[in-house]
């Protein structure tokens, strides 16, 4: 049996969710990771407008605005491990697509669970959302994650470059697209 195992967020996990997202958020930017995240240090956090973003999106049917899905991996104990999120674009006439986050535990990356998430979040867009391109957008030195998207079907689509300036840097931003 594989210890670890993905499924839907169950809307009753979600503070435990969102326990899980600070503590993936407080890498963001630190010595040992890089940023992943166009946040500084400082706002790397899950702010109260994320949670609500996040939970409200639970409920929204994927034919309207504002849908959002969250799967986790958790591990032998019940822990969430990492997780992966396909939400709606904000703009009208875009519900043929959606947007991919996703992140591993710092302590449980490259053994495959951000794979086994996308793969999991893939199959759910085409059978049962009928998506038809999943998109993201990652800062630009975040080798390993461009690296994870294009092994798992994602195209180059772009750069923004100097997109953000956060604490004295800057950061080019990469857009790419998977279809289904």
């Amino acid at each position: 049996m594989n210890p670890i195992q993905i499924n839907t967020l169950p809307i009753e996990d979600i503070s435990l969710f969102f326990t899980y997202l600070e503590d993936h958020l407080s890498d963001n930017g630190t010595s040992e990771t890089p940023l992943f995240q166009p946040l500084s240090r400082e706002d790397s956090s899950v702010s109260e407008q994320m949670k609500q973003t996040f939970a409200s999106g639970l409920s929204v049917p994927t034919d309207q605005l504002g849908w959002r899905r969250v799967w986790v991996a958790r591990n032998e104990l019940g822990v969430i491990v990492g997780h992966v999120d396909l939400r709606a674009h904000r703009e009208k006439n875009t519900l043929h697509r959606a947007l991919l986050g996703m992140g591993v535990d710092r302590d449980h990356r490259r053994m495959g669970i951000g794979r086994l998430l996308m793969e999991t979040a893939f199959q759910w867009a085409h059978e049962e959302a009928d998506l038809e391109y999943i998109d993201l957008q990652v800062l630009s030195q975040n080798q390993a994650a461009i690296s994870l998207y294009g092994k798992s079907g994602f195209q180059l689509v772009g750069e923004i470059n100097d997109m953000f300036r956060i604490d004295g840097q800057f950061y080019s931003y990469t857009h790419m697209h998977k279809k289904l």
